[in-house]
């Protein structure tokens, strides 16, 4: 019996509007958003011994490769042919578009800049859920909702290194294409389950990514430090991979927009590890945007 169709009968699941409600969601959303929290963190630290196509290629391609084999080891059926267009967008959201992005994005500006921008993934997840899958928050949900990306927009508007860039266009088209991806995964994830979505989304992408990382492959990869790898190997496997595996389930099970509004813990935490490993130095202005934004959509999740 596949993951979705346990959730589905699963006794302990409350439904809401068509919606799962698990207990555990919360949970799982929990642990994703701390993995995903330093994802900027760290490509900015790959970034600091690779080029940027290269790190958006190695990233999806390890992170297939990984789950291929856990998709073999596993005897997993191939995905069904209406789940196929939903899988290329989840993947061209999250395996290519997000990172290669956010990748281009903090060639000009810092992680801790970045992300700020993370303050509006829950509008972005909950106006694709609202689109693609039907659920219905109330008007309240949305008004306090556009207010906490108001202000996160008027943040990033005002620059902390001079007027609005490119790396500030890169960052809002990441999360839009990003928002995309969680909402079709969240939506999947109720048939296929949270670990097989992300798994065949990066297996599918394989034929792209696979190639392009060696052919963009340093020239002489022992100079490239470790911590550039170390970052590399973050991105890979938990940003990429493993994260997933409980994001896409918490969204199955406790509803895309509701969920969603977890990931305005991130700044927080993203914040917390740009200084602790990168050094940045964080303004009192971002730690008022992250609690402006975090205040905004706290209230909002509760009347989603």
């Amino acid at each position: 019996m596949k993951q979705g169709e346990i959730l589905a009968q699963a006794p302990e699941c409350a439904t809401e509007g068509g919606v799962l409600r698990h207990p555990g969601a919360w949970i799982d959303g929990m642990i994703g958003v701390a993995i995903f929290s330093a994802s900027l963190a760290a490509t900015r630290l790959a970034l600091t011994g690779m080029d940027a196509l290269f790190l958006s290629a190695a990233r999806a391609a390890l992170a297939g490769l990984a789950g291929a084999a856990a998709l073999l080891i596993l005897r997993e059926t191939w995905p069904r042919g209406r789940d196929l267009g939903a899988l290329a967008i989840v993947a061209g959201g999250v395996v290519v578009g997000f990172p290669l992005l956010t990748a281009l994005a903090l060639r000009t500006v810092g992680a801790a800049h970045g992300t700020v921008f993370v303050g509006l993934l829950p509008l972005s997840t909950a106006l694709f859920g609202a689109l693609r899958s039907g659920e219905r928050p109330s008007a309240a949900f949305w008004v306090l909702s556009v207010l906490g990306a108001l202000v996160t927009v008027g943040f990033a508007a005002r620059g902390l290194d001079g007027p609005p860039g490119p790396g500030d266009a890169f960052m809002l088209a990441a999360i839009l294409v990003c928002g995309l991806g969680y909402a079709e995964g969240g939506i999947l994830a109720r048939r296929l389950g949270g670990w097989q979505v992300i798994a065949w989304a990066t297996v599918l992408s394989l034929p792209l990514s696979l190639p392009l990382a060696l052919i963009l492959s340093p020239a002489d990869p022992g100079a490239i430090p470790l911590p550039a790898w170390a970052g590399l190997g973050y991105v890979a496997l938990f940003s990429m991979l493993i994260g997933f595996v409980f994001w896409y389930r918490a969204l199955a099970r406790g509803g895309i927009a509701a969920i969603g509004q977890l990931q305005l813990l991130q700044p927080f935490l993203g914040l917390g590890v740009a200084a602790l490993v990168l050094g940045e130095r964080i303004e009192p202005a971002m730690i008022a945007a992250a609690l402006l934004v975090a205040a905004c959509v706290a209230l909002a999740r509760r009347l989603a």
